[in-house]
């Protein structure tokens, strides 16, 4: 797959699942179009789990000052 911006990856899944909606595809058209979605909906997931991990957020601490945390989803 050629490196999308997330945007883009999203937009072209968003455009497949249109297409797949309208029903106007042949089976073969719509394999290939489902195929084509789930690399992208991979590609948008990794993209999302690799910032995920990039995000830090600042909380006070029993002092008051400010440290850096790694973001967890997982509460």
């Amino acid at each position: 797959m050629e490196k999308l911006t997330f945007e883009e990856a999203i937009q072209n899944l968003e455009k497949i699942v249109e297409e797949l909606e309208n029903g106007k595809l042949s089976l073969d058209e719509s394999v290939k179009k489902f195929k084509n979605g789930i690399e992208l909906a991979k590609y948008c997931n990794e993209t999302l789990e690799q910032a995920e991990k990039q995000i830090s957020i600042l909380l006070e601490d029993e002092n008051g000052e400010m440290v850096e945390e790694n973001f967890d989803t997982k509460e």
